[in-house]
């Protein structure tokens, strides 16, 4: 039986009428393959990827979690958790780019009326690619009240899928009130400056980069609707955003733990032995070897299965709709905050022992191993799980309901 293998999870028992769950499997393995045949050559070249969001297109993978009834794919959320799983498995940039574009252009459900959901999701249908980010920032961008709508300033200092993305969503006060708001904005737009120099040491071809926004024009129709973590402000649904979008992230981690032991299996049978300078040289059947591999599969599985129980409980929250409440939203924020660190921990540790198994060859730039330990390893400093294991404590000893905390 093999590791990388993405979560049998049942199909959701819905209304949607599109293609359905083993098809957008199928499409997510096959587009995982394509990306997996020169991964190493993208990855070291760093270049914006516009022909990996194309090779998206073309899968109809960016419109997966659109209605079938607007052009889109009408798969649900375990449908999307498992096709980033797969993508991030070959190449975890991509499943960035891919997960945040997926939280990004259906978060509309969670913020706002029906109708500019069904604006929003229209301009999904045309395949256009989302990035941005809906996180606190130190330096909130400022979104100001005017007689014809509002205007947009100031500097997201750090966004994923900014440098190809056809909108943004991103996180913005008002400074009248301070209620920070979602807003989406078209980065073709007078006043919107993107500067691609974030230049990270991994995840490097998640486009990720800063963007200026200097008196840029927003309509009104283009704020989707507050992100206030008050109680009075925010309802259950909306603050359900939360761990569905960390979700999101569990499943980039596992993508890439999954990845690189496929990689060192694949390697290791093929007959190549860890060499060492300083001791004798290995075979598959070293004992140490062998209790390594055993270590690290036993680590992404328990990840793993954990992972399928906060699933679960999301789809749940989504299936109760405007029916969930506080304290189920609570409980479901929880089992992700568990999720997130046992990922966390399993992406980390997964990715850099497979270059002990591999040995001194796991140093060779043609062989590309260190990308996975790299991508991970970025990935998880910009979503620290340490505050999700204090709310995971604060929650089983006094509690306390985790606070609305949006992914990067």
């Amino acid at each position: 039986m093999g590791v990388a293998t993405a979560p049998a999870d049942p199909a959701s028992a819905s209304d949607r009428t599109g293609p359905g769950r083993a098809h957008w499997l199928r499409v997510a393995r096959e587009t995982a393959d394509d990306l997996a045949t020169d991964a190493v050559a993208r990855e070291q070249a760093g270049k914006p990827p516009f022909d990996e969001v194309s090779r998206l297109r073309e899968s109809g993978l960016l419109t997966l979690l659109v209605s079938a009834e607007l052009g889109g794919g009408g798969a649900d959320w375990p449908t999307a958790y498992a096709v980033v799983r797969e993508i991030a498995a070959a190449d975890g940039a991509i499943g960035q780019l891919l997960s945040c574009h997926y939280f990004l252009s259906w978060s509309a459900r969670f913020l706002t009326e029906p109708a500019l959901t069904a604006q929003v999701e229209r301009s999904a249908a045309e395949q256009w690619c989302w990035g941005g980010g809906l996180a606190r920032q130190d330096l909130p961008l400022a979104l100001a009240r005017t007689t014809a709508g509002y205007v947009l300033d100031g500097r997201q200092s750090y966004a994923t899928g900014v440098l190809v993305a056809d909108r943004l969503a991103v996180r913005a006060v008002r400074p009248d009130t301070g209620e920070p708001f979602a807003v989406v904005v078209d980065p073709a737009r007078h006043g919107v400056r993107i500067d691609g120099d974030a230049d990270p040491f991994g995840q490097r071809l998640a486009a990720g980069g800063s963007v200026e926004f200097d008196g840029v024009l927003i309509a009104a129709d283009e704020v989707l609707g507050s992100l206030s973590a008050d109680e009075d402000v925010l309802s259950p649904l909306t603050a359900l955003a939360s761990p569905v979008g960390r979700l999101l992230s569990v499943q980039l981690c596992l993508g890439m733990a999954e990845g690189v032991l496929a990689e060192a299996r694949d390697y290791s049978r093929a007959g190549h032995s860890p060499w060492h300078p300083d001791r004798p040289v290995g075979s598959p059947q070293d004992p140490q070897v062998l209790t390594a591999y055993g270590e690290i599969t036993v680590l992404t599985r328990s990840a793993s299965a954990l992972t399928d129980q906060a699933q679960d409980a999301v789809q749940r929250g989504l299936v109760c709709g405007e029916d969930i409440t506080y304290d189920e939203y609570a409980e479901i924020s929880v089992l992700v905050a568990m999720a997130e660190a046992a990922a966390s921990k399993a992406a980390q540790e997964t990715t850099a022992r497979a270059l002990d198994i591999i040995g001194v060859r796991s140093a060779s730039a043609r062989l590309g191993f260190d990308r996975f330990w790299r991508n991970a390893r970025t990935h998880t400093l910009y979503e620290p799980v340490t505050h999700r294991l204090r709310d995971v404590g604060d929650y089983f000893l006094n509690g306390a309901h985790p606070p609305f905390i949006l992914p990067v």
